[in-house]
């Protein structure tokens, strides 16, 4: 899936921005960041135990660093931090689309880890570039009428998959074939 030729400069940088716990050699996010070394990853001095203002530093500086206009790749409570860091940030505007996969609803004691509350409360406004929202009928982590809540907020468009888990290779999810097509139609839109 590359986005650009090998000697050029990137049209799109792609930044991948992991969830809590990062994401594991299996997850979709590293195979994808595997087949395309010139990606971007988000990275954390410690997935397990988020702190706010050094996850959204993390983010502000990948996204600093590009060389091209940004294609973020969010995944579960990386998708809360992007949100919460598009409402503040003057770099969003280096964003030129984003998918974000799975929302993780920071909000509800009953879908998240209290690890995950240092993103809360979700924000609800309008994201100031075109977004995917990607979500599954029975993610664990959100239910189906709050990922489409978060979706309407953000003026993002919604992409529901039924019965698909949390949409990572816990779910069954390896490469996602699906997502690539996503995110391909998202970068050349973008």
């Amino acid at each position: 899936m590359p986005v650009t030729d090998a000697d050029a400069v990137p049209r799109r940088t792609v930044v991948i921005v992991p969830g809590l716990g990062g994401s594991g050699p299996n997850h979709w996010q590293s195979l994808w960041g595997a087949e395309n070394p010139g990606w971007r990853w988000v990275r954390q001095r410690d997935w397990d135990h988020p702190v706010a203002d050094e996850w959204l530093a993390s983010l502000e500086e990948a996204v600093a660093l590009a060389p091209s206009p940004v294609v973020l790749v969010a995944h579960s409570l990386a998708c809360a931090m992007v949100v919460r860091w598009a409402e503040t940030s003057a770099r969003a505007g280096r964003i030129a689309a984003a998918l974000l996969v799975s929302p993780a609803d920071v909000d509800s004691p009953d879908h998240t880890p209290d690890e995950a509350r240092v993103f809360a409360p979700v924000g609800m406004g309008r994201l100031p570039f075109p977004t995917l929202v990607v979500a599954s009928t029975d993610d664990p982590f959100v239910a189906p009428e709050r990922a489409r809540a978060f979706a309407a907020a953000w003026g993002a468009d919604l992409v529901e998959i039924r019965d698909a888990g949390h949409i990572n290779a816990d779910s069954g999810f390896g490469v996602w074939p699906l997502g690539q097509d996503l995110l391909r139609e998202l970068i050349e839109d973008g």
